[in-house]
């Protein structure tokens, strides 16, 4: 998974963030990004934080631990999660691995 990466505390996701769809979920893989679709507008910075919301919630981390390292008006997005490893993504995520 290309996407996933490991990294000293955590791991980082490289995502393809679709904003305005009807329900946030995993769509799939898209050009070596996971891509996730917000329920929520690209607007005034709303889909950053429910994607950073969205993810905490899905990963069982507080949100401080959800960090938007790149991307912040991009749909392709780089996002740095503490105190998680590539498995519990891929469990959370219900993905299999590579």
């Amino acid at each position: 998974m290309s996407w996933l990466t490991p990294q000293t505390g955590g791991v980082a996701l490289l995502l393809h963030c679709q904003p305005g769809a009807k329900v946030s979920r995993i769509v799939g893989e898209h050009d070596g990004r996971l891509k996730v679709a917000l329920n929520a507008p690209p607007v005034e910075n709303r889909a950053n934080e429910v994607l950073v919301a969205w993810l905490a919630e899905r990963l069982k981390v507080p949100r401080r631990q959800v960090q938007l390292v790149s991307g912040q008006t991009s749909r392709k997005k780089r996002v740095l999660v503490e105190g998680v490893t590539q498995s519990q993504v891929r469990d959370a995520f219900d993905l299999a691995s590579d």
